[in-house]
């Protein structure tokens, strides 16, 4: 057999031939090898020669579609995806399967395979971190958040960035998605994080992994009220959640859940003097509160890469960020929609790298408060840079007709209508919810709810 160059850059990069020969070659002899636990954790790019790669991608892919396997038929579906002569031929898939030591063992193989796969791409990032560094490729922070996110990457499987061929990402990733969404417990794992609003849920699915979701509102409007209800909720579900508070001290963010939890209202708990029955109600909502899942921060001058760096560490489910324009651009620059721009960019990618929702409230213009008597929000109206609706997924306005008249002069308004505008949504309708603003307690409930905890 020849052999192979295991260097990248003058360095050796270590891998385990007889290891990788040995899952191969088991599987071969054993199409049920697939189905051990090991075995299904590697993917094509574990293998480190290319050879390999291209063999076990074939195998991985009969597998997902249940394609029957064995040697003649394996040899086909070699040919027919034009991966005949870089696997070796038939002659090698013959030495492959002549040389396992024991199948019983392949469990162990894979391991070996896998443990070297991810040394190597440890080598790999350090050189790359390395050189990074050296180049002077952006300021300190900057490299320190692009180490931090390599070495996340190799810690998530993420490591790898090379063309995929779309029968692998079928194989591997959507198949699999699909048939466990048949599985009634597999579908709520994979389902998007409640909203707790279920006019809201039917048109957004919930928050789901690697959205960017914008709240964008006039100041008074109860985006913060709006986003903690979105945050006590799903923590509710069992999710835990990272709140970044740019505007609220946290005691203050803590007062405000309280009395979401409470029905007691937030200027009682603020003045104080409260009645037995507000304390009863108040320490039933701090005992639930107490097990819930919700981190806060309230750094007031912090970054997009900072809040990054916090959020890889506590891994969170979903991630609030209150508000888009207190936070601290990296760029020095007098353009602030220039700013806005990298920011919006930076929290997409944060969303995406890390596949979680990342909810963020925006500002809205003044401007569009002179546009007839609605008021109406729109997407044009979002503050400083229209990169915000370019980079976002999904942009929700909220508005409050009775925020703008008293009904002094005549009109007929519901000073607790509210509505949730679904104006932007990337992965399907649009639409407007109507709701239910309880200004007592700051919250938000759906019409069918709004007697909810009613004292």
């Amino acid at each position: 057999m020849a052999e192979f160059d295991t260097a990248l850059d003058g360095l050796n990069l270590p891998y385990s031939l007889d290891s990788e020969q040995s899952v191969l070659g088991a599987v071969l002899l054993d199409p049920n090898c697939m189905n051990d636990e090991k075995v299904a954790e590697l993917k094509p790019e574990h293998f480190y020669l290319p050879q390999h790669k291209a063999i076990f991608s074939t195998l991985f892919g009969m597998a997902q579609l249940n394609k029957p396997m064995d040697f003649v038929t394996i040899l086909e579906e070699l040919r027919s995806s034009g991966l005949y002569e870089q696997a070796g031929g038939k002659e090698y898939l013959a030495q492959l399967a002549q040389t396992v030591p024991s199948v019983a063992n392949v469990g162990y193989y894979a391991n070996v395979v896998y443990e070297k796969s991810l040394i190597r791409s440890l080598i790999k990032a350090g050189r790359e971190i390395a050189s990074s560094a050296a180049e002077g490729e952006g300021t300190a922070e900057l490299l320190l958040d692009a180490a931090e996110q390599k070495i996340y990457n190799i810690r998530q499987g993420q490591e790898n960035s090379d063309l995929v061929m779309i029968k692998d990402i079928l194989a591997t990733e959507t198949i699999d998605h699909l048939s466990a969404l048949d599985d009634p417990e597999q579908r709520k794992k994979l389902a998007g994080i409640p909203t707790g609003f279920s006019d809201v849920d039917s048109i957004i699915g919930g928050l789901n992994k690697s959205d960017l979701i914008i709240v964008g509102a006039r100041p008074g409007m109860g985006k913060t009220s709006f986003i903690l209800n979105l945050a006590r909720n799903a923590a509710k579900a069992g999710k835990r959640v990272a709140f970044f508070s740019l505007e609220m001290s946290r005691d203050q963010l803590a007062q405000r859940l309280l009395s979401l939890d409470s029905s007691v209202g937030i200027n009682r708990l603020r003045k104080g003097g409260l009645t037995p029955d507000e304390w009863d109600r108040i320490a039933t909502a701090a005992g639930e509160l107490y097990n819930a899942q919700i981190f806060v921060d309230e750094s007031s001058a912090i970054t997009v890469q900072q809040i990054k760096a916090k959020v890889r560490r506590n891994k969170p489910d979903v991630v609030f960020i209150d508000y888009l324009q207190l936070l601290t651009a990296v760029t020095k620059s007098d353009n602030r929609a220039v700013q806005v721009q990298e920011m919006t960019r930076d929290l997409k990618i944060m969303a995406k790298e890390l596949a979680i929702p990342v909810v963020v409230c925006s500002q809205l213009s003044r401007a569009g408060t002179g546009r007839g008597v609605s008021h109406i929000p729109q997407l044009s109206d979002l503050r400083e840079s229209g990169a915000i609706e370019q980079d976002a997924d999904i942009v929700i306005m909220l508005h409050r007709p009775g925020y703008y008249t008293d009904g002094s002069e005549g009109e007929e308004v519901d000073q607790n209508a509210a509505q949730v505008i679904i104006a932007k949504h990337r992965h399907g309708e649009t639409g407007t919810v109507d709701m239910y603003w309880d200004g007592r307690f700051a919250r938000f409930l759906t019409i069918e709810k709004k007697e909810y905890n009613e004292y």
